[in-house]
């Protein structure tokens, strides 16, 4: 089993330092990294690790938002991690490596992210409504 990193940040003036120290604490010895816009399609580094997996490595992130944009996103990506034969682990979510039957692990695990998911959607929306609310004031 080998533990994967990917880490992205938004822009080129952005800086990856402090998701990749976290990476390295989690112990993983293989990293992905890029500075490309979630909302593009098109991430070479993001496409490697996918390819790169292999059954039982552990796939980390230090949040979902750094894998995807929105809920479809995220739902393929992680599906993908899937069908490799990957876990998936998110360090700012609950850890339930104390749990030691896998199955159980990685449904409560899914359930968790699932609503991770719904939320971080909810919470786009809300932010583009609040951004049109405001430009139709300013208008």
């Amino acid at each position: 089993m080998t533990k994967i990193g990917y880490a992205r940040v938004s822009t080129r003036d952005q800086n990856l330092a402090r998701q990749l120290e976290q990476l390295k604490s989690a112990g993983v010895t293989k990293i992905f990294q890029e500075k490309i816009s979630g909302k593009d399609a098109d991430r070479p580094q993001l496409q490697k690790m996918l390819n790169y997996l292999r059954d039982d490595d552990e796939v980390i992130v230090v949040s979902l938002d750094r894998l995807g944009r929105n809920s479809k996103d995220l739902t393929d990506i992680i599906e993908k991690i899937r069908r490799r034969g990957a876990t998936l682990n998110v360090l700012n979510l609950p850890s339930f490596a104390g749990i030691k039957d896998p199955n159980l692990r990685n449904l409560i695990t899914n359930i968790i992210v699932e609503l991770y998911k719904y939320i971080a959607q909810e919470e786009r929306e809300t932010i583009r409504e609040r951004q049109r609310q405001g430009i139709e004031i300013a208008k």
